[in-house]
């Protein structure tokens, strides 16, 4: 199954910084190890945001859901998702 998933980060200034670096690092080792695996075949990174969209190929809503809440950032994330099914015109 294939979804787009917006997903628009906002990181309280409360946190500090070291603690945010930390948990940007291993959100990207994160990232990284999902779209090895496969299951996230597309990241686009929105111009002038700290936001993504991306498309994730997975067997289930339940795995989608697993594997975003397995981001690191994914508390300070605002997501979208919107599951996507083939146009009869693409070629």
């Amino acid at each position: 199954m294939l979804y787009c998933v917006q997903m628009e980060v906002k990181i309280p200034e409360s946190l500090p910084a070291d603690r945010a670096e930390a948990i940007k690092a291993a959100e990207k080792a994160r990232a990284i190890e999902i779209q090895k695996s496969g299951k996230w075949p597309h990241l686009w990174r929105v111009a002038g945001r700290y936001a993504n969209i991306s498309i994730f190929d997975v067997e289930s809503n339940d795995e989608l859901h697993d594997l975003l809440s397995s981001l690191p950032l994914f508390p300070y994330m605002t997501i979208a998702v919107t599951p996507l099914a083939r146009h009869p015109s693409a070629i």
